[in-house]
Parts: structure tokens; sequence; C-alpha cells
């Protein structure tokens, strides 16, 4: 347990555990919404933030929030009135919030190429005490919303039209989702780093659903391959003295691959049974055998 005696790692573990449980939690509704490039598109907007943060001598994290939020708002709102050129504006949307961090970085008196990298990729040595607070009170709000919320945001990210219809307000889930995803950037930049985080939205869950079809397994599944993932790619990249974000990402990758070569065997026997259900149906026998099934109402 060598790893546990330095302070930056103690700090470190700290935040890998919460972005390992906020980055899947927010991410399965931006998978259903089929967003799952969102917190990409985010993730170029806040470097403006942490930009500015360095410009005015200011927390980059708490900065970067503010600009995010505003970013994911701006991003909703190109969605919902962009039309047909609705994607041109996104692009300008991102492709202007990397182009002005880098600028507002090197403008400033105490940013460098080094604090640009850390937060593009993550590092260990870099996340300090007031960052580590910025995170904690980060994620309890996404944890607040994901968890509290949760069938409201999946029945918006299901069907908009349904929930609309059954008296959900809609727009405001949408804007939660925005504005949440802004806040997992946030708090998943110092370890994972900008240009990653996305990634770790999203690969937990779609691996979590190679072997889970119902959303209450495959939230708690993607919750605890994402915290898997960030704590062993956070103690390799300690003792191996490699990029703790890439190295996060691609274990996470590694365990979509062994998910999905075990599940292949899986639904090819799921996909037999059923094949044998609707024969038997077909030929007016029933698949069962004699005696109680599971779904009979016994009582004992």
């Amino acid at each position: 347990m060598e790893f546990l005696e330095p302070a930056f790692m103690q700090r470190a573990l700290i935040a890998a555990v919460l972005v390992g449980i906020t980055a899947p939690a927010i991410g399965i509704f931006l998978v259903q919404r089929r967003q799952a490039l969102m917190g990409d598109g985010i993730g170029h907007i806040a470097m403006t933030g942490v930009g500015l943060g360095f410009l005015l001598s200011t927390s980059p994290v708490w900065m970067a929030t503010a600009v995010a939020v505003v970013g994911a708002i701006a991003m909703e709102l190109i969605r919902w009135y962009g039309h047909t050129r609705g994607d041109i504006a996104l692009a300008m949307l991102f492709y202007g919030g990397m182009a002005g961090g880098v600028l507002l970085i090197n403008i400033s008196d105490t940013g460098s190429n080094a604090n640009l990298t850390s937060y593009l990729f993550g590092s260990l040595s870099t996340v300090s005490e007031e960052d580590v607070t910025a995170i904690c009170v980060l994620a309890a709000f996404v944890i607040l919303v994901t968890v509290g919320l949760r069938r409201q945001l999946f029945a918006v990210s299901q069907d908009e039209e349904f929930a609309r219809v059954t008296g959900l307000p809609v727009r405001v889930l949408n804007l939660l989702v925005a504005v949440t995803a802004a806040v997992t950037v946030t708090v998943a930049m110092r370890v994972v780093g900008l240009l990653l985080v996305s990634a770790l939205m999203v690969v937990p869950v779609a691996a979590a659903q190679q072997i889970s079809k119902s959303f209450k397994v495959t939230f708690v599944l993607a919750v605890v391959i994402g915290t898997s993932v960030t704590l062993a790619g956070t103690v390799t990249s300690y003792y191996r003295d490699v990029p703790p974000g890439a190295t996060i990402v691609l274990l996470a990758i590694a365990v979509f691959i062994a998910l999905t070569v075990l599940a292949a065997p899986l639904a090819r026997r799921r996909a037999r049974a059923a094949e044998a259900d609707r024969a038997c149906t077909l030929e007016g026998k029933s698949p069962f055998p004699p005696g109680p099934r599971e779904s009979d109402d016994v009582r004992v």
C-alpha cells in the first residue's frame, strides 16, 4: 500500500472515486438520448473556463464549471432552435471554446503549456486540496440529480413526447441533464482530462449494457466499472509513470471488450431459447415443464 502514503495520491484517489461514480451516472442518460459525444463538446468549451481561471488568477475548476454550464445551456438551446444550421453553430462553439482556452492560458502570467497538458489529459500530482473540495461539492450535486431524479430523467431520455404527455417538465429536465453533464466534465478533468472525459461517460455504460438489459442494473454496473477503472488507472499511473487519463480510458475499453466477448455466448443461448419458445408456441405446446412457474400465484 505504498501508493497511499503520498498526500497527492490520497487526493488523486479521492478524485478518482468521485469521477468513477459521477461520469457513468450521467453518461447513462446521455447514451439513452443518443448524445454520447456531448461530454466531448462540453470539454472543449470548458477549456475557455480553465484559461479564464489562469488569466484572472482564480480557481480554474470553478471557472471551468461556470463556463461549461453556460456552454451546455447554449448547446441545449441550439438543439431546440438550431434547425438545419444547428450543427454548424455547435461546431463553432466547440472549436471556439478550445481555441479560446489555449489562447487565454498562454497569455496569462501563471499559465503554461504544462498546465494545458494537465487539464487536457489529466495529472495526479497537480490535484490540490482546493481541487478536491470543489470536486466533492460538484460530485454531490451530480449524484443528487442522477439518483434523486433518475425516473424522470430516464422517462425524458427514452421518449420526450411521452414524458411531455405525462406532465413532466421536459425542457427543464433536458436543461438539468445538460448542466449536470457540464458539472461532471469539470469534476473529471483533473483526473481524466478534458479530451478524454467523454469516454468515461460512455464506455462503462456501453460495457454494462453488454450483460444487462434493465436500466437499474446497467446504472449500478456502469458505476462499478467506472470506479474500478479509475482506481486501477490511477494506481497504475503512479507505479508506471503514465498519463492517468489515457490509462483509465484504455482500461475501460478493455473491460468493454472483455464483457462483449463474454456476453456473446449468453446472447446466442438466449436467442436459441427464444426460438425454441416460439416454435413450441406455434405447435401448441408449452415450453415449460409441468408444475408451478415463477409467474404463477403460488401460496405456501
